[in-house]
C-alpha cells in the first residue's frame, strides 16, 4: 500500500465542525462507551474561535482531506500539546507523525524548551516510538 501524501497546514475556522467529529471518532477508537463519550464532548469540540486564535494545525492528504489535527500551546519555556487525534481511518499512514514533528517544531519556534502532553494511554505506544 503506497503511504498517501501528507501535508500539515494551519487549520481553517470552516474545518471546526469536521475537526470535532474527526477528535470524537478518534477518542472513540480506543474503546470508550457512550456514556464517557457523552461527558467529552464538549471538552473536545473544536471552535472557529480556537482556530482563529492559531495553534491548531492540519494533517491533510493529497485532496486536503483532514486526516488529523494537532493544537499546541507555547508560554515562556514551556509547551502543550492539548490535542493530538488522527482519524482512525488514517491511522498508521504517517499523519499523526507529521503532527508531532509539527509540535515540536513549533514548540521550539516559540522558545519552549520543554513539551508536555496528556495522552491517552491507547496512544502510549505512538509517543514511545
Amino acid at each position: 500500500m503506497t503511504r498517501p501524501s501528507i501535508a500539515v497546514r494551519p487549520a481553517r475556522p470552516e474545518e471546526a465542525e469536521a475537526l470535532s467529529a474527526l477528535v470524537l471518532r478518534s477518542k472513540a477508537h480506543w474503546g470508550y462507551d457512550a456514556a464517557f463519550m457523552a461527558q467529552v464532548v464538549d471538552v473536545l469540540r473544536v471552535t472557529p474561535e480556537m482556530i482563529r486564535a492559531g495553534g491548531i494545525a492540519v494533517a491533510a492528504d493529497r485532496d486536503d482531506r483532514p486526516l488529523g489535527m494537532v493544537s499546541v500551546s507555547v508560554s515562556g519555556a514551556e509547551a502543550e500539546v492539548e490535542l493530538l487525534f488522527v482519524d482512525p481511518s488514517a491511522m498508521g499512514q504517517g499523519a499523526g507523525r507529521a503532527l508531532w514533528r509539527h509540535a515540536v517544531d513549533a514548540a521550539r519556534g516559540g522558545g519552549a524548551t520543554a513539551l508536555w502532553i496528556l495522552a491517552d494511554p491507547g496512544a502510549e505506544p505512538f509517543y514511545r516510538a
